[in-house]
């Protein structure tokens, strides 16, 4: 079943490309990609957990609660699985003009600390977000989530 719905989901992925061009803030690029931080899954994955190429530490540092502050408030996007074969973590969206890091609130109230990738649309476009952000957020892999969004 979860290999169906993976199957689904990559299909469903790379049709999400949107038109629009984006009118959102300029960010710039701080500390480290949390994009950079897993090897690519194997050809051969079929699960969920084969598809999360991230470690326990990568989990940790991005589950991590930043209380310094210096974050800006973004806006609120609707979030769907993006392709679970592009390792890490991060958020395609229109929010963001540049690639920057940044952090996501589910509604939950969990977090994940992530990189902010630019995609065309306008700012109420939907975004893509990866399969180690949604675990992270313990939202589910499979339907609509909306998050708020913060640049570093």
């Amino acid at each position: 079943m979860k290999r169906l719905l993976i199957i689904a989901l990559l299909g469903l992925s790379a049709c999400a490309e949107n038109p629009f061009r984006a009118q959102a803030d300029e960010t710039v690029t701080v500390g480290a990609p949390m994009s950079a931080m897993a090897p690519p899954p194997p050809p051969n994955a079929t699960t969920e957990e084969s598809f999360d190429t991230t470690s326990e530490e990568d989990r940790v540092a991005a589950a991590a609660v930043d209380t310094g502050g210096g974050e800006r408030g973004l806006g609120t996007t609707i979030a769907t699985l993006g392709s679970p074969t592009e390792p890490g973590f991060w958020l395609e969206t229109p929010l963001v003009t540049a690639v920057t890091q940044g952090r996501v609130v589910a509604k939950n109230g969990k977090s994940a600390n992530l990189e902010l990738r630019p995609i065309d649309g306008p700012a109420t476009a939907g975004s893509r977000i990866s399969l180690p952000a949604l675990r992270i957020l313990e939202v589910g892999l499979a339907g609509l989530h909306e998050v708020s969004v913060f640049a570093k």
